[in-house]
């Protein structure tokens, strides 16, 4: 494989799902409920077949793992090179015409996160890092904030979709947080929090039951870009870890130790 085409392809693959986002942005689309609070529209649906059919013409022998499971047959967890997409991480922005919105897709090679590229459509932002070459805004290497601490902080969070039925739902850690911190956003992209503490917009994210396809590609940027990426613990994650910490390492322990004392998922 070419690393270059790789990460032309993945470019390549968010922008056109991006296009079609800002497109059925202006004209209107089908909303549909996957829970009481947990929204599908048919832009999800489309953005996935179109990412999914642009890789998989350049590379019909990767597997892929996406939110919306289109694409059965060729999902796998034991090719070598995995795919992580998430097509729209917004959806409930979306739907209701707040636009922060993204397109998010990492690489994972023989286990390893090595690619992620996140798209954000309406300011036109490219974020992209490469395992071992850093991480970039439309072109423009990226680092962490020099916040030292956490009072002084700006920090995002979000909350899961059960929240109105599990107590496991943030709401105790955001408490404690936001007495700790200078201000707490709650942006509602995942993947666009983490590109935010990578680019210096954000000193620390932190959230709890995310999915592989939420924070695949931000935790490689956010890597890439001099920062630091643990559960709640401390000890590194991978896409599929139900606790993210993110922030630009100096404040990180402070943020952990705030952490420790709230509910916690259990698997």
């Amino acid at each position: 494989m070419s690393w270059d085409q790789l990460l032309d392809v993945a470019i390549k693959a968010a922008r056109r799902a991006g296009e079609l986002q800002l497109r059925y942005f202006q004209k209107g689309f089908k909303v549909e409920y996957k829970g009481e609070i947990n929204l599908v529209t048919e832009v999800d649906k489309l953005c996935e077949q179109e990412i999914v059919e642009y890789i998989r013409s350049h590379y019909p022998d990767h597997g892929v793992l996406t939110e919306e499971g289109l694409f059965e047959g060729v999902s796998h967890t034991d090719v070598p090179c995995l795919w992580i997409i998430d097509p729209l991480d917004g959806t409930t922005n979306y739907a209701h015409g707040y636009p922060v919105f993204s397109v998010s897709i990492a690489l994972q090679v023989r286990g390893e996160l090595v690619l992620g590229v996140v798209f954000d459509p309406t300011r036109d932002e490219l974020f992209w890092g490469f395992k071992g070459k850093g991480s970039y805004l439309n072109g423009e290497r990226l680092r962490v904030s020099r916040t030292s601490r956490l009072s002084k902080g700006l920090l995002a969070t979000g909350f899961p979709y059960d929240l109105k039925e599990d107590p496991v739902n943030n709401l105790d850690h955001f408490n404690r947080m936001i007495m700790k911190a200078q201000a707490i956003r709650r942006g509602g992209s995942a993947a666009l929090d983490l590109c935010y503490v990578a680019a210096g917009r954000l000193d620390g994210f932190w959230e709890l039951k995310l999915s592989p396809w939420d924070i695949a590609a931000g935790i490689l940027i956010v890597r890439e870009a001099f920062g630091r990426v643990t559960d709640f613990d401390g000890h590194p994650i991978g896409p599929y870890s139900r606790e993210v910490v993110a922030s630009n390492g100096l404040i990180h322990e402070e943020m952990l130790e705030v952490l420790r004392y709230g509910k916690r998922p259990t698997t």
